[in-house]
């Protein structure tokens, strides 16, 4: 069972501009596409397309389009499980430029009551202890992936409140958490009762939850690129030191690092040209738990959330990756310690 949480869903609209975007001026698209979004929601449709089966559990209004969008997205497998709230969905625009660069413009979101947030929450939990109790193999690995921004009127603290919630209701349940900001920071303040098994920071968010200064936190992804891998490894040693099961680093161009108890491991990032870079972390997130749920080990587990993320990249607008769209050259898979 693969169970992913989206808070602040959206429908993303990306528009792909002919040459560099002139701000200021009148700019000429050449495609838009609109697709039903929301990092959680992006996790669970790359899974199904892999073959998995997925449940996405949203706060989405009673005949929203957002849920009919993704009720048309690979049926068979993904099983939509929206919570009724009052406000709609948000409408996110991605702007793209034929060299890769992506200008994102997202908008707040509708809000959650009180009231909504309790509800969603207990849809999470209730969806969860249902299908761990449904389940027939105990080889296979349960996951929920918790992920995205949280919309106004959401706590900052709610991923700590849902990764405690799960844990206590749900044993055995793996969990990955994947956000920004004040709900990361969160997260990191209420370590290690609130661990996750998985967390994906790039190099500044790493920094920032290990505790290093601004500019070394900064300095991290650049130090990654000139090969400079320790500082990386030891940023993540200290988050698995407090309780959480896998920190994978994505660092841009220089690839990604994974640590856990186990040791550490670099994988190069595959030579894709980048197209669009919407949606490249939750496929690696994706990948990530694939493997997992497939029964890979550490390496593995990095070299498909690196395939699955590249990907990603190679891809125009919010196009998500199938089997069929990986890399033909492979992460090389490094073990550091």
């Amino acid at each position: 069972m693969i169970l992913t949480l989206t808070p602040n869903p959206s429908l993303d609209r990306t528009v792909t501009l002919p040459g560099a975007l002139v701000r200021g001026g009148v700019n000429r698209l050449s495609g838009v596409t609109v697709e039903p979004g929301g990092k959680g929601v992006n996790v669970a449709r790359v899974l199904t397309s892999a073959g998995e089966a997925a449940t996405a559990v949203l706060p989405a209004a009673e005949h929203d389009p957002l849920v009919r969008a993704l009720e048309a997205v690979n049926a068979e497998r993904l099983t939509v499980l929206p919570v009724a709230v009052a406000g709609a969905a948000r409408i996110n625009t991605a702007v793209t430029e034929p060299d890769g660069t992506t200008t994102k413009l997202n908008e707040p979101g509708a809000g959650l009551s009180e009231a909504e947030v309790a509800a969603v929450e207990d849809a999470l939990v209730e969806a969860a202890a249902a299908a761990i109790a449904g389940s027939t193999d105990p080889a296979h690995h349960d996951w929920a992936v918790l992920s995205g921004s949280l919309p106004p009127g959401a706590p900052a603290d709610w991923y700590v409140r849902l990764v405690t919630r799960l844990r206590a209701a749900v044993p055995g349940l793996r969990l990955a958490v994947d956000t920004s900001d004040a709900p990361l920071a969160s997260l990191a303040a209420h370590l290690p009762d609130a661990a996750p098994d998985l967390i994906k920071p790039n190099g500044e968010e790493l920094g920032q939850l290990a505790g290093l200064p601004a500019e070394r936190a900064m300095a991290l992804e650049d130090g990654a690129v000139r090969g400079e891998l320790g500082p990386v490894v030891e940023a993540a040693r200290v988050l698995v030191d407090l309780g959480i099961g896998a920190v994978m680093a994505t660092l841009g161009p220089a690839g990604a690092v994974l640590v856990t108890r186990d040791g550490a491991w670099h994988a190069t990032a595959p030579d894709v040209p980048v197209i669009s870079t919407v949606g490249a972390g939750d496929s690696s997130v994706a990948g990530y738990v694939l493997a997992d749920v497939r029964g890979g080990d550490e390496e593995n587990r990095l070299a498909t959330a690196m395939a699955y993320g590249s990907a990603a990249a190679g891809l125009p607008g919010t196009t998500l990756p199938t089997t069929e769209d990986l890399p033909a050259q492979a992460s090389v898979v490094t073990r550091l310690a």
